[in-house]
């Protein structure tokens, strides 16, 4: 299996270079900046499952087109920011010719319409990753916590295709924790309505989710706005199973946890959020199904003016 990775960042980063030392034929599409450090220092990786560093293939936007021409690629790895996912899709399309497929492990579901319409559906799987990793300043790609897993599988829950089989058995090569799954669709919705909570929780109370919990009235929020992303789950015909729901419930009622989402930290670094791709989303999705958000409205208006006053 031929594989393009969009940038060499956190996500795509340990992923995609996870493949890459196992052998996997992996090219990283990087700016000309990371070019030269990957050429420089290859790939390093500092994680809590093995710290690796070894060079790999990549390629800038000026040579996509003909190193696609020349031997074309059976998969790309859209890893990005959901509010950078117009300019990714102008970045890998060189690269997606009829017998390419894509793959977004973006946070969300917002993002498969534009995928779909540009690449057309058949051509996009559906994927997921629960991994917390960043870029570090000297390049390195630094994954925090022991959890890096991948879940993908096709979109119309038919089951274990020649394209998944085959994902499947690069990430076997790997060692990458991953799940080949018929029933992507729950999947999403799992961790999408625990990631909205997360996000609009820490995001609204500025704090990790011990420090809300101890207030009078902080588990409560959280179970609410919970509750709320589960009922525009169940409206959307994929009700989150029981299991997933306590798993869920327990990360985000835990006193003591340390625990916050990613938007979070982007918010308290003065960063652009994804706050429309995730909690605005979730917000809309249950206006357009009659359900009553009042804690997600709440939480997506505070990310607005976040992102107002950072606008300037």
């Amino acid at each position: 299996m031929r594989i393009l990775v969009l940038g060499a960042g956190g996500t795509g980063g340990y992923f995609g270079g996870r493949l890459a030392q196992a052998g996997v034929d992996v090219t990283f599409l990087v700016r000309p900046a990371r070019a030269a450090q990957l050429a420089q220092d290859g790939l390093v990786i500092r994680s809590p499952l093995g710290d690796a560093a070894f060079p790999v293939q990549h390629v800038t936007a000026d040579g996509l087109a003909a190193l696609a021409a020349e031997k074309p690629f059976d998969l790309v790895m859209l890893s990005c920011k959901a509010y950078d996912l117009e300019s990714s899709i102008g970045a890998i399309a060189p690269a997606v010719s009829s017998r390419t497929n894509v793959l977004p492990i973006l946070n969300g579901l917002r993002h498969y319409t534009a995928l779909d319409e540009r690449f057309g559906r058949n051509a996009v799987l559906g994927g997921l990753c629960f991994i917390s990793a960043t870029k570090a300043p000297d390049g390195a790609v630094l994954h925090l916590a022991p959890a890096a897993k991948l879940t993908f599988g096709e979109r119309d829950n038919t089951g274990a295709s020649a394209r998944v089989l085959a994902l499947a058995a690069a990430c076997v090569q790997a060692n990458v924790d991953h799940l080949a799954s018929d029933a992507i669709g729950q999947e999403q919705w799992v961790k999408y309505s625990f990631l909205t909570a997360l996000a609009a929780g820490t995001c609204l109370m500025r704090a990790d989710v011990g420090r809300i919990v101890g207030t009078d009235e902080g588990e409560a929020i959280m179970r609410g706005l919970y509750a709320e992303c589960l009922a525009v789950a169940e409206a959307a015909g994929e009700p989150v199973p029981e299991k997933a729901q306590g798993i869920a419930l327990g990360a985000l009622t835990q006193a003591g946890s340390a625990l916050k989402a990613s938007m979070l930290r982007d918010l308290e670094a003065g960063q652009q959020v994804e706050a429309m791709q995730i909690v605005g989303d979730m917000r809309l999705r249950a206006r357009e199904a009659g359900v009553l958000a009042p804690l997600l409205a709440v939480a997506y208006a505070h990310l607005q003016a976040y992102e107002a006053s950072r606008a300037g």
